[in-house]
């Protein structure tokens, strides 16, 4: 089992801190390179009520323009943070390979409204 797979008692969070994170869908509406960061993508997402600008460390694995439209899974109640001179407002949710030469974006299996809730 390799060592991100195997949680320590340490690593381990309670459910009421799991609950914290609100999980929602988020539909993919525009897609640029990021211009001060060779890894950013900044995304602009919609949520259903709202509208958030998204940057991701995906350059080099997608295109911009593969991700429009796309129903990603987004973190929405994390903290906004400048990441090299624009603002992020959430995070997506990716899954990379033990050497991260690979990263996949989660996504919905079926369409599904922006904004919907994720469990």
């Amino acid at each position: 089992m390799s060592e991100e797979a195997s949680a320590s008692p340490n690593d381990t969070i309670s459910f009421d801190d799991f609950a914290k994170i609100k999980l929602r869908v988020g539909r993919v509406i525009e897609a640029s390179d990021h211009p001060n960061a060779d890894k950013l993508i900044v995304l602009k997402v919609d949520l259903g009520d709202e509208q958030r600008q998204i940057c991701a460390g995906l350059r080099g694995h997608y295109e911009p323009a593969e991700l429009i439209g796309k129903n990603l899974i987004l973190v929405a109640n994390l903290a906004p943070r400048m990441m090299r001179g624009l603002e992020s407002q959430g995070m997506l949710l990716a899954a990379s390979g033990s050497d991260k030469s690979q990263v996949i974006v989660v996504t919905t299996d079926s369409e599904i409204e922006p904004g919907s809730g994720v469990s």
